[in-house]
């Protein structure tokens, strides 16, 4: 990576902002050169904190590792973009991207194409960090023949909902049996990514 056509600010930062692999933002912070390089190094987002004054490893205490599979500047080569397989969750208070706070929306088709990641992200969260009276891990605690059940359970009631043709109670019982399926995704080792590329290989045909 030429740093030369990087232009950093008065105090050596450049912004970055950092998206995953489906192109959600998930944060926006600083490198310096030093960071950038350690980033280039070991494959791993480092950044350079503006309060702390020193360089930090996303993930470092959390486990939440950023591993960059590309990174690019903008035309006028003040502002970085990089992409990220993110580990767990990129914001610090649990939810899956930074940027979760609503300030305007025009039709849900920003939240239409995260959604299902934050749902699994929030899932793998639970794992981690269990909470009392959590629905998600009473069926981790359960095992896989209660969520299998489930499955079947919901996708009865999606055929029901769509024979009664309500479009309320259909997406309620979508919604439901998407959820139950990203929790048998989770248990079963897969990600989104693997259904994904599933699909776009079918898209291809």
């Amino acid at each position: 990576m030429e740093l030369s056509m990087l232009k950093f600010n008065e105090q050596g930062l450049i912004p970055v902002i950092t998206q995953d692999l489906q192109g959600r933002v998930l944060m926006l912070a600083y490198m310096n050169e030093e960071s950038i390089n350690l980033t280039l190094e070991t494959g791993k987002a480092h950044y350079y904190s503006r309060s702390r004054q020193e360089l930090w490893c996303k993930g470092e205490t959390s486990g939440c590792y950023q591993y960059v599979r590309h990174i690019a500047y903008d035309c006028d080569g003040d502002t970085m973009l990089i992409r990220v397989e993110q580990v767990d969750v990129a914001c610090h208070t649990g939810e899956y991207s930074c940027f979760y706070n609503a300030l305007y929306a025009s039709g849900g088709d920003i939240a239409d194409q995260s959604i299902l990641q934050t749902i699994y992200s929030t899932i793998i969260n639970r794992i981690a960090n269990p909470k009392e009276g959590s629905y998600t891990n009473y069926l981790f605690e359960k095992g896989i023949d209660k969520m299998l059940k489930k499955i079947g359970e919901e996708s009865a009631e999606v055929i029901i909902a769509a024979k009664n043709r309500s479009k309320e109670e259909l997406s309620n019982e979508a919604a439901d049996l998407l959820y139950h399926l990203i929790v048998v995704l989770v248990e079963q080792g897969l990600t989104l990514k693997d259904v994904y590329e599933v699909l776009e290989k079918r898209h291809a045909r």
